[in-house]
């Protein structure tokens, strides 16, 4: 029973997923329509990769291992799950049309320093560590959760250092 609800978290995180590649496209629309430029587009493949095998590694190591819900610690990374979502659609809220999946810079517009932005730079992919460590462990899939940590923060550093690059010309692009 608990495989069968834990399917029901992920198929909805699925579904938040596909939510947020709607208002991405949208925004990525938005942004080249004023010019806007793509910064490190060679690692987004991967990044939907990986972010697609979470989901799917999830699944699989729940309905092949079998691992025990430990309530103590399923109830903890479920209230984590919603916690990362909620700071992830702060800062789609607070990003507005700048928000994208991937790194798309608009000339002339303003670095955002509102929202999550006044504390943290990326809060976005605090929000990503949290999710991806916790969701496989809300039914004790620590295999998933320990290889898409590993190979999310080696993704966040060539992220980060693109999405970096990008803020960098954001005081350099001209106006449009």
């Amino acid at each position: 029973m608990s495989e069968v609800l834990f399917t029901v978290l992920v198929g909805l995180v699925a579904l938040e997923r596909l939510a947020e590649l709607v208002v991405s496209k949208r925004n990525a629309a938005w942004s080249f329509a004023r010019g806007g430029v793509e910064y490190g587009r060679a690692h987004y493949p991967f990044m939907v990769v990986l972010h697609t095998g979470l989901l799917a590694g999830a699944l699989a190591e729940v309905w092949i291992r079998r691992p025990p819900f430990v309530p103590a610690l399923g109830w903890t990374m479920l209230a984590l799950v919603v916690l990362s979502q909620g700071l992830r659609w702060w800062c789609i809220a607070t990003l507005g049309r700048q928000w994208n999946t991937r790194v798309i810079v608009v000339p002339g517009l303003q670095l955002v320093r509102t929202g999550p932005y006044r504390v943290l730079r990326h809060p976005n992919y605090v929000a990503v560590v949290i999710e991806g460590f916790a969701l496989p462990l809300v039914h004790s899939a620590w295999i998933t959760a320990v290889v898409f940590s590993v190979l999310n923060g080696a993704l966040l550093a060539t992220r980060i250092a693109a999405e970096n690059a990008a803020i960098a010309m954001l005081g350099r692009a001209p106006a449009p």
